[in-house]
């Protein structure tokens, strides 16, 4: 089977395309033909060595966390799932290996694909919504009537962000470009911002939460849009930030939670109960598994509405 793996860290001219067995499961697991595969920043991020506390420095390494495909085999021990069912899910944030025509997985690590929801567009929910889902409902447990922003409302986590936080009751304010303006009010936002025209330091209202997708937005200058209780999530982890806002938290009403993703079963079943209700899920791009130098380097240097989806054959 064809696999990317890349065997030292740097941008997307590691990432290579390799022939591999296709892997053994075990009686507990389950073998799936992939047939998309989502890309998300933090892909770059671990392969650029920007991560290397939590994906070690050991090669070679595999790409790719969220996935759709088909079941193709089935343990003696599995329950849930059978041979030729539509399936979503998603691996190990930073170890990957979805970027595979063929990955072994666990019952935890999957759920049935909606039958309205395309395979692309089932690659393009798990990490990005299961993010949106945390961040609503753990993080900063959005209630009716709180008044969110959303700083990078566009992006992959954002799409799901916007629509989530209107279920859960909230107001929405939404900071996009110009070209998301319009797709921004379809997801729901109650107000859009376009920031190339009005900066958000320049804002006069102040939020019960504040969610940075653009990783720009630090806590200096988020206090001064918060109210004196209040909470900014941010979405880029690293020891600095993770130290600085255990501090935070201990002694000012403004919290400060870095989102760390931590999927489960549950969440991943309302994500697709959400799905099937009709959630929005924007695919950008899709591009073929040999495009993939070029699929990350145009994911990571083009903004775009939604994800970018590597499809398999």
């Amino acid at each position: 089977m064809k696999k990317v793996i890349y065997n030292q860290f740097g941008d997307e001219r590691v990432l290579e395309l390799v022939e591999q067995a296709v892997p053994a499961i075990q009686n507990d697991q389950l073998l799936i033909r992939v047939k998309a595969v989502s890309i998300n920043p933090l892909d770059w991020k671990v392969y650029g060595g920007e991560m290397k506390l939590m994906s070690g420095s050991r090669f070679p390494k595999s790409l790719g966390i969220d996935f759709s495909g088909m079941v193709e085999q089935a343990g003696s021990q599995v329950t849930r799932f059978k041979e030729g069912d539509a399936v979503m899910g998603l691996l190990d944030a930073f170890k990957g290996g979805a970027l595979a025509e063929y990955v072994v997985v666990t019952e935890k690590d999957i759920t049935r694909k909606p039958a309205l929801v395309s395979f692309e567009q089932a690659a393009a929910l798990p990490v990005t919504g299961l993010s949106a889902l945390q961040i609503m409902d753990q993080l900063a447990a959005v209630r009716p009537e709180q008044d969110v922003l959303i700083n990078g409302a566009s992006g992959g986590i954002g799409v799901f962000a916007v629509q989530i936080a209107k279920k859960r009751g909230a107001h929405v304010t939404a900071v996009v470009s110009t070209d998301a303006v319009t797709a921004a009010t379809q997801w729901g936002a109650d107000t859009v911002i376009d920031y190339t025209k009005q900066p958000i330091n320049q804002l006069t209202q102040r939020f019960d939460v504040l969610i940075d997708l653009s990783t720009k937005l630090s806590l200096g200058e988020a206090k001064p849009l918060m109210k004196p209780r209040s909470v900014l999530v941010s979405t880029l982890p690293s020891p600095v930030t993770l130290l600085s806002s255990f501090v935070t938290n201990l002694f000012s009403g403004k919290k400060h939670k870095i989102l760390i993703l931590k999927p489960t079963v549950e969440r991943l079943t309302t994500l697709t109960n959400l799905a099937g209700a009709g959630l929005q899920i924007e695919v950008a791009n899709t591009y073929t598994l040999s495009n993939v130098r070029e699929a990350y380097a145009e994911a990571r240097h083009r903004k775009r509405i939604g994800k970018s989806v590597i499809v398999l054959d």
